[in-house]
């Protein structure tokens, strides 16, 4: 809950804007009943993240008092009376100040958002901000890696990470696996990031960042107690060597969902308990098969079979199933513990038309979040200065689709994070086919849309796409003309809106004319016709003309053609394809 607190007649006005665009994510803390002290002490601790519309000395003095703790104090941002500061004033990271303070500019005309944080301000993505557990010499790490010194990651579970600054140099050594703390980068061996799921003795120049790997499968008679369950899980954890904070979750049989025992024991590790069906588990191979459990719950395996499916293709089982020890009496608890195989992660990723504004703020994320860009070189020039420090950027020119494809997804198997990049939308006449037609289930991929230039064009237009429409590329290089122009007269004769791309150049100049001859075979000469050349960049042009005037020596591969229906019309200079609404009919 975010709460608001406001004093002046500007403020609550900048406080209700806030209210209305995060329906049900805030509260209002006014001081019609109180004072500005008593709202903000009430928001303070009755609140995850706050905002103040105070002076920040005001604020300073008015939350000094009520501070506690870095990992518990709510994230403070200030705003001024004129709304033209949003400044992270208290929980950058840990609160999330840093990210409110970007929310509430976006939602206040004027404001920018005030963010002092090092690592925010060098571009350099914080250890606390990586979604996963940190520990060990965390400030001393992140010092270092803002300092420039020289800081060693070992990764002894492959993880993508964000692009680190050149001097986090990879030291993983994939041929020993060792685990041990010296492999991680003690004290006296300079500065080390190490990721691991193992039980480390970082000293105090090492960080440990936990990848959530493991998953433990418990099974449990009908009252087992919560300490045996959790005895035991912990015991199994500290046997094999394993970090609890790398534990993502607890997982057992349909049967036991509401089992208090494992139910508590999992709001203790602080991972959600995943139940599955006994045919789900009877189905997955397993070391250790029983009779109990087939004929308790209808499943050989419960523990076993539970982690392991948890953890998906690949899982190793790490603990095979072993007993609870409560002394005195039967064993009412059993678990195992699995390790997922983790996987690289392939961002495919829409630039838009190329205006720096319509590039969509997920599309920003992801290449914030990549270590890897792989994109043609010209697009990599529009998005340079957003990359963070230390990415890796592989660039090739026109022509190498495939090339770059493969390349993309073959970093993502190396397990790396990899924005793969391409303008308007990535998935319209761009990389997502060529990589996803590569790539298999071993990695995660994720698709960010874009604006397309069809789009683009469009708004420029007017309303040409406002009844149903069909893009067309005309470029025979990977398609045989004959289907171009079986689909061009079917567009004609359905009376389809038609967009063009790649519609001309000078080693393709005829098929442009011959598209519009066929679609002047079903519409008049009269129909609306749009040309437009360099949509959102510079060099922007658009025309509106018509299907009989329109001249293709205007045209090249910089252009969109969008060529009206039967319905389309110029209206005030603009193309307009009525949606066909029944009020308008009546008009």
């Amino acid at each position: 809950m975010i709460g608001l607190v406001s004093a002046t007649a500007a403020g609550r006005r900048a406080r209700d804007r806030l209210a209305a665009a995060w329906p049900g994510a805030v509260r209002v803390y006014g001081t019609g009943t109180g004072t500005v002290r008593e709202a903000v002490t009430r928001a303070f601790t009755e609140c995850d993240r706050l905002v103040c519309f105070l002076a920040t000395g005001a604020t300073v003095r008015l939350i000094a008092p009520l501070l506690g703790g870095k990992a518990d104090d709510p994230g403070v941002v200030c705003v001024d009376e004129a709304q033209r500061y949003a400044v992270a004033l208290l929980g950058g990271h840990a609160g999330g100040a840093n990210d409110l303070a970007h929310a509430v500019a976006e939602v206040l005309p004027g404001c920018r958002p005030v963010v002092t944080t090092a690592t925010d301000a060098a571009g350099v993505p914080g250890l606390d901000t990586l979604g996963l557990p940190v520990e060990g010499a965390v400030a001393a790490v992140s010092r270092a890696v803002l300092d420039g010194e020289p800081v060693r990651l070992v990764r002894h579970r492959a993880l993508p990470l964000p692009a680190l600054p050149p001097n986090v140099t990879d030291a993983t050594d994939n041929t020993t696996g060792s685990d041990e703390p010296g492999a991680g980068g003690s004290a006296d061996s300079g500065y080390a990031l190490l990721v691991t799921d193992r039980t480390v003795r970082p000293g105090d120049r090492t960080a440990v960042l936990r990848p959530p790997t493991l998953a433990v499968g418990v099974g449990a008679s009908r009252g087992a107690p919560t300490e045996e369950v959790t005895a035991l899980i912990e015991r199994s954890l500290a046997d094999a060597g394993l970090s609890p904070r790398s534990v993502s979750e607890l997982a057992t049989v349909e049967a036991k969902a509401d089992e208090e025992g494992l139910v508590e024991a999992a709001r203790r590790l602080g991972v959600p308990l995943r139940t599955y069906s006994a045919e789900e588990l009877a189905v997955v191979p397993v070391p250790h098969p029983s009779d109990a459990p087939l004929a308790a719950v209808g499943t050989p395996s419960v523990a076993e079979a539970a982690a392991l499916l948890a953890c998906g293709e690949g899982a190793e089982l790490v603990v095979p199933k072993r007993k609870s020890a409560p002394g005195g009496r039967p064993a009412m608890a059993t678990c195992a513990v699995a390790r997922r195989r983790l996987r690289g992660r392939l961002a495919v990723v829409g630039l838009g038309p190329g205006a720096r504004d319509l590039l969509t703020p997920r599309a920003r994320d992801e290449l914030r979040r990549a270590s890897v860009v792989v994109g043609l070189d010209q697009y990599v020039d529009q998005i340079r200065d957003l990359l963070r420090p230390g990415t890796r950027v592989l660039e090739s020119g026109l022509g190498a689709e495939e090339e770059r494809a493969r390349t993309a997804v073959a970093e993502a198997r190396a397990g790396h994070a990899v924005a793969l990049i391409g303008s308007g939308d990535a998935g319209v006449y761009a990389m997502a086919s060529p990589a996803l037609a590569e790539a298999s289930a071993d990695i995660d991929v994720v698709g960010v849309p874009g604006v397309t230039a069809a789009l683009a064009a469009a708004a420029l237009l007017g309303a040409p796409l406002g009844h149903d429409h069909v893009s067309i590329s005309l470029s025979d290089l990977h398609t045989p003309w004959e289907m171009i122009e079986r689909r061009v007269r079917a567009a004609a004769e359905s009376d389809l809106v038609v967009t063009f791309y790649n519609p001309r150049s000078r080693g393709r100049d005829w098929q442009l004319p011959k598209a519009l001859a066929l679609l002047a075979g079903h519409r008049p000469p009269h129909t609306p016709a749009g040309v437009v050349r360099n949509a959102s960049r510079p060099g922007e042009r658009a025309t509106v003309t018509t299907l009989g005037a329109l001249d293709p020596a205007t045209v090249d591969m910089m252009t969109v053609v969008t060529v009206g229906n039967t319905a389309t019309r110029t209206v005030a200079g603009r193309m307009v394809t009525p949606r066909g609404y029944r009020w308008q009919e009546t008009r």
